[in-house]
């Protein structure tokens, strides 16, 4: 809107109305900014609160909300820290149903360990490594079902559970930090002195303690590992403090054959051959190993060795059981192994062993080929023909010799009732043929 005023000196001057100088004449509220230092420091409405109502507003959430809401502040992080040290959330939070757990409570539970993970990381996450240790393992150390030889149920599941809140707590840790939290475990349940007693006495002779200690190992430390450099870190401590025929038992406790009244098969790799199945944890932690030459202090030699240690535990295999475990471990671990004895003149001993992998792989259905590749791979570790003549002689004479022993075991005292062993001899005789043809036929090509 425009109009007409009068100045002092009579003249016209237009001007303009506006209602927005009405509005912007009014006063404007006065905004208050805090600054990020009396922001945490106030620590919202919560720092007027009683502890008990803060507690109680914190039952009503999950252990994921919990966790999430213990990075807003420090203060709250404080709050949060005295809530889960209290008796009550521990009881009604860690400890849960161990014994009997349905299948769909142990995936629940398993589950719910993973978030305790997630929230003891975060509520820790500005202490020093140490004192998270110190803090989070007092929690977990009370609790009978986590500790070592301290829960007798038979069925406990507390090892799995707190494998899961261990890894899930250390995942993205370095190195570092994992020896530490390996330290400290240690520390916590003699797992060091309860080893050692185990590798001073004859193998079996301490079969709960055996037990007991493989659960604790595999289902705390190696288990729940999602990759196999973690699986190598965890599985080198535990083997590393002791001498190399120490290690070949304990690796043999870890991952040897467990029967079905939960013992290890001691004897029974003795006595004769098992079925692959029983032997598929111990190749694999072989594997594991064998895939640490990179690391220092370890070598091809050395793995050897763990390998010839442990073929002999707690007396000589049966050689059906060497020659699976050999298949199992694969085509490079089973030639390098059999070049080492090449290459020491036991011609013999890997004579016997390759008849017995040809038998193995007629057993258990893999193709005899890699057999064959596996000799010819062996005859070029000799320099000259005449050595890898005497090789294969060595190998002709073997088969015959197995054959015999097989045979004489059939007859001797009128045991043709033992089917098994006439089976093996059959099986033994199958397996020859198709070698021989494919070998010739390699040849031919």
């Amino acid at each position: 809107m425009v109009g007409k005023t009068t100045s002092n000196n009579g003249k016209y001057s237009w001007t303009r109305k506006s209602h927005h100088l009405k509005t912007a004449q009014r006063p404007r509220p006065v905004r208050t900014v805090m600054t990020r230092s009396q922001r945490t420091s106030a620590a919202g409405f919560f720092n007027g609160l009683p502890a008990e109502v803060f507690h109680m507003i914190l039952d009503q959430l999950t252990v994921m909300d919990i966790g999430v809401l213990s990075m807003v502040s420090k203060e709250i992080t404080n709050y949060i820290v005295d809530y889960i040290s209290t008796q009550a959330w521990r009881n009604k939070t860690i400890i849960q149903s161990f014994h009997n757990p349905t299948l769909l409570q142990q995936r629940s539970t398993l589950e719910h360990y993973r978030h305790l993970g997630v929230l003891f990381k975060r509520c820790t996450l500005l202490l020093p490594t140490k004192d998270r240790l110190k803090f989070i393992f007092s929690k977990f150390s009370q609790i009978p079902c986590f500790m070592l030889e301290q829960c007798l149920a038979p069925d406990c599941s507390g090892f799995s559970r707190y494998g899961v809140f261990l890894q899930t707590l250390i995942a993205g840790w370095d190195e570092l930090e994992c020896h530490r939290v390996f330290k400290f475990l240690c520390d916590q349940t003699n797992l060091l002195l309860k080893t050692e007693a185990l590798l001073a006495t004859k193998p079996g002779l301490k079969r709960h303690q055996e037990l007991q200690l493989r659960l604790f190992c595999r289902k705390v430390l190696l288990d729940p590992c999602q990759n196999q450099p973690d699986g190598q870190f965890w599985l080198v401590q535990l083997l590393k403090p002791w001498p190399m025929v120490s290690q070949a038992q304990l690796l043999f406790i870890l991952y040897g054959p467990l029967l079905n009244e939960g013992v290890l098969g001691w004897e029974d790799l003795v006595e004769g051959g098992l079925p692959h199945s029983y032997l598929l944890e111990l190749a694999k932690a072989i594997l594991m190993l064998f895939g640490l030459l990179q690391v220092k202090g370890w070598s091809t030699d050395s793995i050897l060795s763990i390998l010839e240690e442990l073929i002999v535990i707690p007396q000589p295999w049966h050689v059906e059981n060497v020659a699976r475990l050999l298949v199992l471990c694969g085509s490079n671990l089973c030639y390098t192994f059999l070049a080492s004895k090449a290459l020491n003149g036991r011609l013999d001993e890997i004579s016997r062993i390759i008849i017995y992998i040809i038998l193995v792989c007629e057993k258990d259905g893999y193709h005899m080929s890699w057999a064959v590749k596996l000799v010819q791979q062996i005859c070029k570790v000799f320099s000259t023909e005449p050595e890898r003549f005497f090789f294969i002689q060595h190998l002709e004479n073997m088969f015959s010799e197995v054959t015999r022993e097989f045979f004489e075991s059939s007859v001797a005292e009128n045991n043709f009732e033992d089917r098994e062993t006439f089976q093996t001899l059959c099986i033994l005789l199958d397996s020859s043929a198709r070698f021989h043809t494919k070998l010739l036929h390699m040849f031919l090509k």
